[in-house]
């Protein structure tokens, strides 16, 4: 089994947790990425500023700190092709905006293609990428080359790489230091930034949510807004809201610090792995979900066997490589491999789940549009075809596997 990792907790000086007040204009359950940045932009963009982020960890603690940093925006169809752009958009301004170094790095991203179908497939998305101003290029092996020199070109393997597609935008940051940023600024503007304090259910007048309940006593809302990766039917369910989600564990793990040698993203959903280096050293090298339903922050070994012989094939330079840690996220998972963002049948509340892998490279787009919908009590244009209604409507933005991801 997997061990947990040792979680990065955030700096004293960067954050505080105060004593809850009993109401606020806006509650969010988690401070992940997606809550924090929430919390900022409901500030910065809207004037709310009455805002509690609620954890019951620490900042951060959750699946923020145990994710593979890959930021891009090379999705098939028009819906997560703008949303994703828009936060790739954002991510550029950022290091400048929130006046922190969170070691964003555009080295740019490979998603290699193995068969022939797989050729067809990227290079429509290549296709439908640049008629929705998404950077995007179709490149030979030998282009590869001399864009990822370890990777293994050989036509003698068991899937020879055929070409790839790539995004040079794309890139990594330092995960925990984009939360630590938006939790700084959040701060600065008087939003309560308040751990351990674990969300149990929620206060109801009929159909209308008014509050939470916490382990540290009630708190009223005048709006709540889900954010708690993994989590969201643990609480839903109470309110006989049923979301069309799985919960699945997705491992991950991390190298003994080497010096540079991987000088950009790759990813290869034949074989399943995906890798990168991150700036201390370490390679990071991400698995696909297991298919069992769970809560469980920690994997099946057979998991993380196949990601290192898919790793291994690829980058035989990395046989002597030693392993320092695995671990594992939950992550919720929706029919159609797309997130779910918008109001709920309840009254002043909201979600945003389901993101499966696709969540912190989305973090500031989502931010921004989900404080909109918050807000205004309307869906941002951009998170508008990603309401609940769309499992009955049929109006699906199935992104299995067709825009590099592998659920």
């Amino acid at each position: 089994m997997a061990p947990h990792p040792v979680l990065p907790q955030p700096p004293p000086r960067l954050w505080r947790s105060p004593e809850p007040k009993r109401h606020y204009e806006v509650v969010i359950v988690g401070s992940g990425g997606h809550g924090l940045a929430t919390a900022y932009y409901l500030a910065r963009n809207h004037g709310i500023r009455d805002v509690a982020v609620l954890e019951r960890g620490w900042l951060a603690g959750g699946n923020m700190a145990r994710n593979t940093t890959i930021i891009r925006s090379n999705y098939l169809f028009d819906e997560s092709a703008a949303l994703y752009n828009h936060a790739l958009d954002l991510w550029e301004q950022l290091p400048a905006e929130l006046e922190y170094d969170f070691l964003f790095s555009q080295r740019g991203v490979l998603n290699l293609a193995h068969t022939e179908q797989e050729v067809r497939d990227s290079r429509r998305r290549v296709f439908a990428n640049q008629l929705n101003g998404v950077d995007a290029e179709w490149v030979e092996p030998a282009e590869i080359a001399e864009l990822c020199p370890i990777l293994n070109l050989s036509d003698d393997i068991r899937y020879p790489v055929l070409g790839a597609t790539l995004q040079r935008r794309g890139g990594i940051a330092k995960h925990d230091h984009v939360a630590w940023a938006f939790a700084r600024k959040a701060d600065e503007v008087g939003v309560d930034l308040v751990q351990g304090c674990e969300v149990t259910g929620f206060e109801t007048d009929g159909d209308r949510v008014t509050g939470v309940q916490t382990s540290l006593g009630p708190i009223g809302a005048g709006r709540v807004a889900l954010a708690a990766a993994g989590r969201t039917t643990l609480l839903t369910d109470g309110l006989g809201l049923r979301l069309p989600l799985q919960s699945h564990p997705l491992q991950a793990l991390v190298s003994e610090l080497l010096e540079p040698i991987h000088p950009c993203v790759v990813m290869s959903n034949h074989v399943h792995v995906y890798c990168s280096q991150a700036h201390k050293g370490e390679l990071v090298l991400g698995a696909g979900i297991d298919t069992y339903n769970g809560y469980g922050q920690r994997g099946s070994v057979h998991v993380i066997e196949r990601q290192m012989a898919a790793a291994l094939e690829l980058f035989p330079i990395f046989a002597q490589a030693h392993v320092i840690r695995t671990w594992a996220g939950t992550v919720d998972v929706t029919p159609d491999a797309s997130p779910i963002i918008g109001p709920t049948p309840y009254e002043n509340l909201f979600i945003n789940c389901g993101w499966g892998t696709g969540g912190f490279k989305a973090t500031p787009g989502v931010g921004w549009v989900y404080a909109h919908t918050i807000a205004t009590g309307r869906p941002h244009p951009l998170n508008e075809p990603y309401g609940l209604d769309r499992f009955t409507t049929g109006a699906l933005i199935d992104e299995h596997g067709a825009a590099a991801v592998a659920h």
